[in-house]
């Protein structure tokens, strides 16, 4: 017979993946996380973690990967600390070249859409640097900046944001690179070098792919500039002719001259659209107003290609978006969508912000 206090104790946690192969490592590493005061709900990932930890010094490895995972594993958990308090704002990240000087066209272009982006409630992400960073930091001004810049020798950061703890620095451009991404809805490029096209260019796979969240994404220029000209005209005369990449894919990005175009694109997204989740085989798409009958139906017949079957429905929200808590009040449409046709998926978020139904475009500051 036991007491009270016993029959209350939690069953002992197991690991719900494979271990390090070795149970009674397994036990310690569980021991570890116990003894950290660790939330228990973070345990499967802390775990895993640090079984890879501990294989990673089992491995036949050279000291330098040790080096390598070691700065960025810790790199990474700075910046997301930097980013936690902020979870909620939504953020823009803008790219562009470093060698811009304020009296540049482009700097100041780059300054006036940061100034409309924090004046519509934005905070907006630079790589922390000169040039088009500068800019956007000045327009966005310091309580609505963050700058994750990087260690190089010959490009210091800017003193914009001295002593803020939403400035960070990197050593790693891959680390950098996740960073200018993941924590913003929004992204604008201006013109720069191959850093700046090696960041448009990765960010168009990771959303052409579904490797990213759907995304505006705007190559901004100044008025009479040629620069995302020419790139479009071997995007259309030697990439998509080629077939490398498709006609819809095009609809993954908007070229404008125009930093108030530029915002509003931006804005405009998030519209009637607010996210989207996978459960199961179905592709769940939030939207801030249900769309009527009719207008659900012609969603239906126009983006049935991109249906593996069935068409787009209603729906209220799924079992596991209640188990998460999900953004359950929010209506939703369902489809059970190939995974490969962001291009068209792109087509149809766009269609749903364009709806009778959906709500106001929101202002401009």
């Amino acid at each position: 017979m036991t007491d009270g206090s016993d029959e209350a104790r939690p069953a002992p946690w197991r690991p719900r993946r494979t271990g390090s192969g070795r149970p009674e490592l397994d036990e310690h590493i569980v021991g570890l996380l116990r003894a950290s005061g660790t939330p228990v709900g973070r345990w499967d990932q802390l775990f895993e973690i640090l079984v890879t930890a501990v294989g990673l010094g089992q491995d036949d490895v050279d000291r330098l990967d040790l080096k390598i995972t070691n700065a960025a594993l810790r790199e990474m958990r700075k910046a997301f600390a930097v980013f936690a308090p902020y979870r909620s704002i939504p953020k823009a990240t803008l790219f562009g070249s470093a060698r811009a000087l304020p009296e540049d066209p482009l700097y100041v272009q780059a300054r006036d859409l940061a100034s409309l982006l924090a004046g519509a409630g934005w905070m907006v992400v630079t790589g922390g640097g000169p040039g088009i960073m500068a800019a956007g930091m000045e327009g966005a001004g310091r309580d609505r900046s963050f700058g994750i810049t990087i260690r190089l020798p010959f490009e210091q950061a800017n003193t914009f944001l001295a002593g803020d703890p939403k400035q960070v620095e990197m050593k790693y451009f891959f680390t950098r690179k996740l960073m200018l991404l993941k924590e913003s809805a929004g992204f604008v490029v201006l013109p720069g070098g191959f850093g700046t096209l090696d960041e448009a260019l990765e960010l168009l796979t990771l959303v052409q792919t579904g490797k990213a969240e759907p995304a505006p994404i705007v190559l901004l220029d100044v008025a009479g500039g040629t620069y995302w000209q020419a790139l479009e005209r071997f995007m259309t005369d030697e990439v998509t002719r080629r077939g490398f990449i498709g006609p819809e894919d095009r609809s993954l990005y908007r070229r404008t001259d125009d930093a108030r175009e530029a915002a509003q694109e931006i804005l405009g997204f998030y519209r009637n659209y607010h996210s989207r989740r996978f459960v199961g085989d179905l592709l769940v798409l939030r939207l801030r107003s249900a769309p009527d009958e009719g207008e659900r139906l012609a969603l239906g017949e126009e983006f049935a290609d991109i249906c593996t079957e069935g068409g787009v429905e209603a729906s209220g929200p799924l079992d596991a978006e209640v188990a998460d808590d999900d953004n359950v009040s929010l209506p939703r449409l369902v489809l059970h969508f190939d995974r490969a046709s962001h291009g068209r998926l792109r087509q149809l978020i766009d269609k749903l912000n364009r709806l009778s139904s959906a709500p106001p475009l929101p202002p401009m500051p």
